[in-house]
């Protein structure tokens, strides 16, 4: 997907070499740049986002650190200025399993002490302490997201919530899990041992992105997933976050796949997953994603239509199922589904013809 930067100022804009949207050049943003993260957490403030967990890639801390964590300190900065809150996510993705652990709990103490992450006003809070995601473990995909055994697993969130040497690192746990990680079944590990490790954690947030396609097979998987994911957790006294998200294609990185793969259908897609979770049981909610352009699951501001996006290359724009609609449709979306959550507005099946805002949160 390409950016909509019509309300960016030139010091925010970084060229593209070789491409063009009509005779102009054309341009991308930087998430360096303070003003332009300012930018996006005013966004969340005026379409009523409550905040984000912001992804770390745990092959990518040392780097983060030596580079001296310019993006992170920017939006610590931008969600003091909004009132939005954050909290950490780790992804695991490509972790090495020998020395994965250790990295998490030294980049952990890292920022608690070097960077204070968690004495920040904003930093999500739960039974009061810090909330910290760490989403991939338990995926049977293989090396790709260690660890392969569980009880390493269950030892790494007993040492978050428990055995971490001060207080002030222990928090509270979500994790970030396959789709099945309740029948140890398709993209979950299937060593019984695993049960033990979900029942530890605190929060538990299934990863559904690319697991169904339609609006009815979304249906579909709340009925046989989600209501028995939700009165699982409930019964173990977790909370329950399911992912929804907006639509998908990964073409540009994956070129055997194809354009468009998940339609948005105008936002029906989104929409009807939020209402599903809602009737389900579901309390809370994470939308993949705010800014995620490589697979198309970004809801910012967005180009339009295909003639707002370079003319090389190919570009997936929210003309792309025949509609219409502005570039923000998908944070008054969100926004939408956020008043829905905090039971602002009825629950309704129907997609908002006219989705706000104006709202003040």
């Amino acid at each position: 997907m390409y950016p909509d930067l019509s309300e960016f100022a030139a010091d925010e804009l970084c060229p593209i070499p070789g491409m063009t949207i009509g005779d102009k050049p054309a341009f991308l943003f930087s998430s360096r740049n303070p003003k332009t993260v300012s930018r996006h957490f005013r966004w969340m403030k005026e379409y009523g986002l409550d905040g984000v967990l912001v992804q770390r890639f745990i092959g990518e801390t040392r780097r983060k650190r030596a580079d001296g964590d310019v993006v992170l300190k920017n939006i610590m900065a931008a969600a003091r200025e909004s009132g939005r809150t954050f909290a950490i996510e780790y992804d695991i993705s490509g972790g090495n399993p020998a020395t994965f652990a250790q990295m998490l709990k030294d980049d952990w103490q890292y920022l608690v002490d070097e960077l204070k992450v968690t004495a920040h006003p904003n930093y999500q809070r739960h039974n009061g302490k810090p909330v910290l995601s760490i989403w991939g473990m338990g995926l049977g995909d293989g090396p790709g997201h260690p660890p392969a055994d569980a009880k390493e697993a269950l030892d790494l969130i007993v040492w978050f919530k428990f055995r971490a040497p001060e207080a002030r690192y222990r928090v509270t746990y979500m994790g970030g899990t396959p789709s099945r990680w309740a029948t140890l079944t398709a993209d979950a590990k299937s060593d019984p041992a695993w049960a033990e490790v979900y029942a530890m954690m605190d929060v538990v947030q299934p990863w559904s992105v690319g697991r169904y396609g339609t609006p009815a097979a979304a249906a579909k998987w709340a009925e046989s997933i989600l209501a028995a994911d939700v009165k699982k957790t409930k019964a173990q006294g977790q909370l329950y976050m399911p992912v929804v998200f907006p639509g998908f294609s990964w073409q540009n990185l994956k070129r055997t796949n194809r354009p468009n793969q998940i339609p948005r259908l105008r936002g029906e897609f989104l929409w009807r997953q939020a209402y599903n979770a809602k009737m389900a049981g579901a309390t809370m909610l994470k939308i993949a994603m705010f800014d995620e352009v490589d697979e198309s699951t970004a809801v910012m501001k967005v180009a339009p239509s295909r003639a707002l996006a370079p003319a090389q290359g190919f570009w997936l724009t929210l003309d792309a199922d025949g509609a219409t609609l502005p570039s923000d449709w998908y944070l008054r979306l969100s926004g939408e589904i956020t008043r829905l959550y905090h039971g602002d507005i009825p629950a309704s099946e129907t997609l908002p013809t006219n989705p706000g805002p104006p709202w003040k949160r």
